[in-house]
């Protein structure tokens, strides 16, 4: 197991209102050093936006206690998800989402140099990332919850481990 986020430049879009016109959008390069470095970051990552566990589960619990997740000192949650920037906007605003950053791996870069990506054409996915969760203190991983089955290449999408509640208790229990 890697015990640092992995150096990646993540391709995102931000809004620049001094673009102006219907798409006030430009393309941003977003490394992990701007992401990680001298921040406590709470991560989690899925298969892909606008899927079922993803958008019933998984996202909205990370939201609905964000405040409780500041007030444990973490600086940012992060959800890192194999799709597009403009897949993970849209989703974002599907959502009604206000406080966690949505983070596009395009390329599945960041994804499989934590060594979590996996195959998952038998769903017509293609390669997506497994489900998990983290949490990081200035580059350094100090704790992974990472589904079952991984190992067993599991054809399946378990959520058991890597939800926002278990990553909450072990904060509270842990890091205070």
């Amino acid at each position: 197991m890697i015990t640092h986020v992995p150096d990646v430049t993540f391709k995102t879009r931000v809004r620049d209102e001094s673009i102006g016109g219907d798409n006030p959008f430009k393309w941003y390069d977003l490394t992990t050093d701007e992401l990680f470095a001298n921040k406590k970051v709470v991560v989690f990552s899925l298969p892909g936006a606008f899927t079922p566990t993803c958008s019933t589960s998984h996202l909205p619990r990370y939201e609905a206690l964000y405040d409780e997740f500041k007030a444990l000192g973490v600086d940012e949650i992060v959800c890192i998800s194999v799709n597009d920037a403009f897949v993970m906007y849209q989703w974002g605003l599907k959502q009604n989402r206000e406080n966690v950053f949505l983070l596009p791996d395009g390329n599945g870069e960041f994804t499989r140099k934590m060594g979590m990506l996996v195959d998952k054409s038998n769903l017509g996915f293609g390669m997506r990332s497994w489900r998990y969760s983290m949490y990081v203190d200035n580059k350094v991983i100090k704790k992974v919850f990472k589904e079952p089955g991984f190992d067993d290449n599991c054809p399946t999408d378990p959520f058991e481990v890597s939800d926002a509640d278990t990553m909450l208790e072990y904060l509270k229990s842990n890091v205070l």
